[in-house]
């Protein structure tokens, strides 16, 4: 069976819109809730339970858990309906300082296909201490400072989050300071260390004392470091810089090496006390392994290839000192642009070959595609070639399915071979191509004409025979 041209569509494009699938899947999602470090095996829910399906339905509907990254976090046991975890979860390892810890995954049905999203929120537990970064940290604090002076400290690192991480600093007993915890606006506490006593360099030149960070779980963990207070000699003016925040833009295919901002603070003193060296103040982990600081020209250079998708923006705290003890502050304001640089992905979820041929629309494939880049650069286009009797029809949660159109004809072809092509808008567009083969099975729909040729002539010979017969008799 041949079909005319003018019943398949010269082009066949799907924009992708991704607010209009999720309203198409019209089930909100479930949210399922367990602890780091349970262990693999451990029950998370009666999932035919919540989707109001009987064990068998699960099963006979092909019933599958898929995760966002196709990791097998989690695991469908279709004897009982229930959702295991498939192996022991590590907060940390899977979404870091992110809280909450999310992890979205779906159930997919066939026949009729369904996908229903869910969600699994990975609960902290109190496994990590608080760190600092250094053991020691050097004050020096001129003599002349006034009762109520206050001196910001390098905050501790605790990879736990919400109540398990820091959440007081304390020091120990001494008559002449004490420690401030104070809330940023991002939610981060760092110490301040409050002058309670004037001091005097010639009564004491040094001051040692030991500081403690508390978190909040139970029991508490605690680390300390310790303070080492310098008292110098009166310097009484500060480094100042010329702007309280920098902003900078960097595209994240910018090159290892690349200038990203360049901080400038003067100081009106002379000699030692007018000599500035810049520094970062309050470093994470991300920050210092990705950006240099040059202590002498105040320049901050890239040292480790920027991604838009792990990290969109960063936020430093510069501090600027003098050889007099004095510093002063800004922050640097880092946003990543995002490029195009993530082809768009293709996962099959299922195929059926051969196809029985005089069927009627038959479900060849059901596919999904995904673009790991945002804005344009992440929206997409998918197509099969214009000559075959298929066709793409979107479904929900960015999933496809590959049909025929219309009943095929095995005696004009047997074997049909599909490309899917998924294109992104970005700037230069990146395409992902994928090619499956659909074989069509014979059915038996052809009159055999020599069969019925003979049977009428033996069925003529026949006859003739009987009337020669009765001519002869008579």
């Amino acid at each position: 069976m041949e079909a005319g041209e003018g019943r398949f569509p010269k082009q066949r494009q799907v924009l992708i819109l991704l607010l209009l699938m999720g309203a198409q899947a019209g089930w909100e999602p479930h949210r399922y809730y367990v602890m780091e470090e349970t262990e693999s095996g451990s029950f998370v829910a009666n999932l035919a339970k919540d989707l109001g399906l009987g064990v068998r339905d699960l099963a006979a509907r092909g019933a599958r858990v898929v995760s966002e990254d196709n990791k097998p976090l989690l695991q469908l046991d279709l004897q009982t309906g229930e959702l295991i975890l498939n192996e022991k979860l590590d907060r940390e390892d899977l979404c870091g300082p992110t809280d909450p810890c999310v992890m979205h995954f779906q159930v997919l049905l066939k026949n009729p296909m369904e996908v229903f999203r869910a969600e699994l929120l990975v609960r902290d537990i109190n496994d990590h201490s608080p760190e600092f970064s250094e053991r020691e940290m050097t004050l020096k604090i001129p003599e002349n400072s006034p009762p109520g002076s206050v001196f910001p400290l390098k905050k501790a690192q605790d990879l736990d989050v919400g109540n398990n991480n820091v959440q007081n600093y304390n020091i120990g007993p001494n008559s002449h300071f004490h420690v401030s915890t104070h809330n940023r606006e991002d939610g981060r506490k760092y110490p301040e260390l409050v002058l309670d006593k004037e001091l005097d360099r010639e009564e004491q030149a040094e001051l040692r004392l030991t500081l403690t960070a508390l978190d909040g779980g139970s029991p508490h963990r605690s680390g300390t470091v310790q303070i080492r207070i310098l008292v110098l000699d009166v310097n009484d003016n500060a480094p100042e810089f010329a702007q309280m925040l920098y902003e900078a833009q960097v595209p994240e295919s910018s090159p290892v090496g690349s200038l990203i901002v360049k901080v400038s603070a003067m100081d009106l003193d002379t000699g030692t006390n007018g000599e500035i060296s810049y520094s970062l103040f309050y470093s994470s982990l991300e920050i210092s392994k990705t950006f240099e600081l040059s202590s002498l020209s105040g320049e901050i250079r890239l040292i480790e290839k920027l991604d838009f998708e792990t990290i969109s923006a960063f936020e430093l705290d510069i501090e600027a000192s003098d050889g007099g003890g004095l510093s002063g502050k800004c922050s640097v304001s880092i946003k990543v642009l995002d490029v195009n640089d993530n082809s768009p992905e293709l996962t099959i979820s299922s195929l059926t070959s051969p196809i029985t041929e005089n069927s009627p629309e038959t479900e060849v494939a059901l596919f999904r595609i995904r673009d790991r880049d945002s804005g344009e650069n992440g929206r997409m286009v998918c197509s099969i070639q214009d000559d075959i009797p298929f066709a793409l029809k979107p479904s929900v949660e960015n999933y496809y399915r590959l049909v025929t159109e219309g009943a095929l004809d095995r005696e004009t072809t047997a074997e049909y071979n599909i490309t899917i092509t998924v294109t992104d808008l970005g700037t230069p567009r990146l395409k992902t191509e994928h090619s499956i083969t659909v074989q069509v099975s014979d059915v038996n729909d052809n009159i055999d004409l020599e069969f019925l040729e003979n049977s009428f002539i033996s069925s003529y010979q026949r006859s003739d025979k009987i009337l020669r017969k009765i001519y002869y008799d008579t």
